[in-house]
């Protein structure tokens, strides 16, 4: 794989990300059946990521906006290709090569991500699938209901810098659960999901694995109240109790935690097997769950999964995880240069700018590009207004 010049382009300081050791280690592990003579493995992941990035719509597209940039492609260590051959790439190439590359970028962003907001220390996880409309006609294998198709894309969420740390993608009618009952979270982690996930079974094997649980009591359970603990009804906390919930002829110890939001007046009832935790904290771990909301709608407005570069299998999940990856890296930019914007903004950046030949800072706040000698030559660049996170 070519060297990365990391100063030239916004699109080359982000592939720069891509450590060239481990590219080349995946590449040996997950070679095509056909090796490649002249569209390299590396051009081929730099074509789809640029397609990420840049929001191209389709395949031509995506090939007409790298041909458009031909001649500052040399830095990237790629050149233009023709489209009959980035299809054919995208047809044969395995997709398990992008999802191994998203599992190393996952471990090397995480190295640099913030912590939770919470002051225990035990990782913090959210759990939740969403699922992505395609069409029946033209996705065959991607049956859903009668006369729709689609794929449902499980996701753990790393609350430490809101990181998807785990994603399985499978067809639409895969439930939840059987994913969940498959995933290995790590020892004292507490892991939150919602009602769908609701399996007393998987709970069990839960608490065998030492990993807590934070999820809403379903309104027809079955229990019995054994023990009560004082509450402070300030805090919005209304009980705090200790129940055994009913699991066909067995029954299971839990703690089940109300709240009462001040401001809506909606009443919750969640359930636990933290003993220790204060009941708003509970109550306050249910409601970071919305972060995984956040994280779909980012990853269905911001890049491009509904409109893929082919029909196969192969190349919807190549797509997925290569939007993945895309994520990471800008998630991965904006920790070690601590951009003050929400990721949203970055990304629109990104794609405005992607062959500028600037520092990614420089979109960021202009005033930093006035402060540097006039250069007559430098292009001027599109840039958002400044805006503190939470976008």
């Amino acid at each position: 794989m070519p060297h990365v010049q990391s100063a030239i382009a916004v699109f080359a300081q982000l592939l720069s990300l891509v450590p060239k050791s481990i590219f080349s280690k995946l590449s040996r592990q997950h070679k095509p059946k056909r090796a490649p003579r002249t569209f390299s493995q590396w051009s081929h992941f730099v074509h789809l990521l640029h397609a990420q990035l840049a929001g191209c719509k389709s395949l031509r597209d995506g090939v007409m906006g790298m041909n458009a940039a031909s001649n500052r492609l040399y830095h990237l260590g790629v050149k233009p290709v023709p489209r009959s051959t980035f299809a054919d790439a995208n047809n044969t190439r395995p997709c398990a090569m992008f999802e191994a590359l998203f599992g190393e970028l996952y471990t090397r962003c995480l190295s640099q991500a913030p912590k939770h907001k919470f002051s225990f220390k035990n990782k913090l996880l959210s759990l939740d699938a969403s699922v992505i409309d395609l069409c029946l006609t033209l996705f065959p294998w991607a049956k859903f209901r009668t006369a729709k198709g689609g794929i449902k894309v499980h996701t753990v969420i790393d609350h430490d810098g809101y990181l998807p740390a785990v994603v399985t993608v499978t067809e639409a009618k895969c439930h939840e659960v059987n994913i969940a009952k498959l995933l290995k979270l790590p020892k004292g982690s507490i892991v939150v999901f919602d009602r769908g996930y609701n399996d007393y079974m998987w709970f069990r094997q839960l608490c065998k694995s030492d990993v807590f649980l934070v999820t809403r009591l379903k309104s027809n359970a079955r229990f019995r109240v054994i023990e009560r603990n004082r509450t402070d009804r300030a805090t919005g906390v209304t009980p705090d109790h200790i129940i055994q919930v009913a699991d066909g002829e067995k029954t299971m110890t839990l703690r089940r935690v109300g709240y009462r939001d001040q401001e809506t007046g909606k009443c919750f009832d969640f359930l636990t097997n933290h003993m220790t935790l204060p009941a708003r904290t509970i109550a306050d771990i249910y409601k970071e769950r919305w972060q995984i909301e956040i994280f779909f709608r980012f990853i269905k407005q911001n890049l491009k999964i509904k409109s893929f570069l082919g029909n196969s299998k192969n190349v919807v999940l190549s797509k997925v995880y290569v939007a993945l990856i895309a994520y990471l890296l800008l998630a991965y930019q904006k920790f070690i240069s601590k951009i003050g914007i929400s990721l949203h903004y970055l990304a629109r950046l990104a794609q405005r700018n992607l062959f500028q030949q600037c520092e990614i800072l420089d979109l960021v706040d202009p005033r930093r590009e006035r402060l540097k000698p006039s250069n007559s030559s430098r292009r001027s660049l599109l840039t958002y207004p400044d805006r503190t996170e939470g976008g």
